[in-house]
């Protein structure tokens, strides 16, 4: 894992090995977890990494175990990369009732498939990939324990002062988008009540990595002099690394009814300190946007800290990886993540 004294990752492949080193914790957990692993939307920006992190975790704990990703993989040369790392990988559309039905069975369900840029425009697939797709998989796979990617947009907006959602809090979801997201946990959650269906969801709240993340986000505003809006003046980040490590191990307190757990980091960020470091760190003025607002959507994570330990990797230390990686021209994914958008709109 990276050390405390390493300020910066030099390329890719180091990154991707660095993003899937399992914790001990997660060793651990993967040890005492039976049987095979299936990850379904495994092409997004996370999946690929958690993976490969399931099948390293097992190596390190003598487990034979297979991990298979399952993804209309959009991204051609995945596919392969998946398989170098010792991953088996099957191609097609979950929403394929044909499809679904052939995967093959597995005592271990990941759930990362969904939308969410894009999904204004297009909200009737938003729901069916959501809302529609979750009761799906419950039924195919009620006999797996499942664990389910959620969001903290199910919680709404909240104050600041209140130091973030915690899972017992009302929901209160703002925009079709994270309506659309409640609608997943619903389902999951009818299944797990009236069949049993063992199944942990994870209300996931900021995961960042060098190539994609809020963080980056406001790192490269930065960099390029654009102003940087204060609309959503508060966050939560957290390494993907440790992300990937939490959901893991999530798979062991799935549960009936559900278990659901907040993944995110321990610090709530101000967006306009975050935005001042880039600039000493980059030795440019920062300019803003706007006025922040007395909420924001936050999560208390402490639930899953005292589960599964806490983070490894530090705000601090993921501001100098992200701007030592954006000053050097570092690749990255394009995908803005509009986490200062207030009305919900993706």
């Amino acid at each position: 894992m990276l050390s405390h004294s390493e300020n910066y990752i030099t390329d890719v492949e180091q990154l991707e090995l660095a993003l899937s080193e399992p914790s001990d914790s997660t060793v651990r957990a993967l040890a005492g977890l039976p049987g095979d692993i299936l990850v379904l939307g495994c092409g997004g920006k996370m999946g690929p990494t958690l993976a490969r992190m399931a099948k390293r975790a097992s190596d390190a704990a003598g487990i034979s175990r297979r991990v298979t990703a399952v993804s209309r993989f959009s991204f051609a040369n995945l596919p392969q990369r998946l398989k170098s790392w010792g991953i088996e990988t099957i191609s097609g559309d979950l929403l394929d009732p044909n499809f679904l039905q052939k995967l093959p069975d597995a005592p271990n369900v990941v759930y990362m498939a969904g939308m969410k840029f894009g999904s204004t425009g297009q909200e009737s697939l938003t729901w069916a990939m959501n809302s529609f797709l979750p009761g799906l998989v419950a039924n195919r796979f009620r006999n797996s324990r499942i664990a389910a990617f959620s969001t903290g947009n199910v919680y709404g907006l909240t104050p600041v002062s209140r130091g973030g959602s915690r899972e017992t809090d009302e929901l209160h979801p703002v925009g079709e988008y994270a309506m659309s997201c409640l609608g997943r946990e619903r389902i999951f959650e009818h299944f797990s009540t009236v069949a049993g269906v063992k199944t942990s969801i994870l209300r996931l709240n900021y995961s960042t990595e060098l190539r994609y993340g809020v963080l980056v986000d406001i790192a490269q505003r930065v960099h390029a002099g654009q102003a940087v809006a204060l609309s959503m003046g508060y966050l939560n980040s957290i390494w993907q690394a440790d992300a990937n490590a939490m959901s893991l191990q999530a798979l062991l307190h799935a549960a009936s009814p559900s278990f659901v757990v907040n993944i995110a980091g321990p610090e709530t960020l101000s967006v306009r300190h975050v935005a001042e470091q880039f600039a000493l760190r980059f030795n440019k003025k920062v300019q803003f946007d706007g006025t922040e607002s007395h909420d924001a959507l936050l999560s208390n994570a402490q639930k899953a800290f005292a589960l599964f330990g806490k983070p490894r990797v530090s705000a601090e230390k993921m501001l100098d990886l992200i701007a030592n990686w954006v000053e050097r021209g570092g690749a990255t994914l394009s995908k803005p993540t509009h986490f200062e958008n207030r009305a919900g709109k993706f």
